[in-house]
């Protein structure tokens, strides 16, 4: 036979489950945080490659909201390489090379899937 005996409220054990529910739904940044390091990386200009593998992802949580931020690590002479192959840059001789637009067309596509998979959710009977 088992005996339950409970005194107070529900307080912590509610507190706790809430916690959960919070982390369950970070869960779905993450799964889409790495879906995006890959799409960019993928889709970023190789020369060397380490752009491409400098790519990563943290989730930023401050209570009220969520958010996947993207960073590139690789930096030459305090410049990020992503950005400039994004937007362009000066050379030594006063020359210009054109930016690519990677990022954008690489990126747009888990937004959808992250916003198209977050709005069931919220629908969801």
């Amino acid at each position: 036979m088992i005996t339950i005996k409970q005194s107070g409220d529900f307080k912590r054990v509610t507190g706790w489950l809430e916690r959960i529910k919070e982390i369950a739904k970070l869960g779905i940044l993450d799964k889409y945080g790495r879906k995006g390091v890959e799409a960019l990386s993928s889709a970023t200009p190789v020369d060397s490659g380490l752009t491409a593998a400098s790519w990563s992802y943290e989730i930023q949580n401050d209570g009220k909201s969520a958010s996947i931020v993207f960073n590139n690590s690789n930096v030459n002479r305090g410049v990020n390489i992503a950005i400039i192959l994004q937007t362009g840059h000066g050379t030594g001789t006063g020359g210009w090379v054109q930016g690519r637009d990677y990022i954008n067309p690489a990126i747009q596509p888990i937004f959808d899937q992250l916003a198209e998979e977050a709005w069931k959710e919220v629908t969801r009977v």
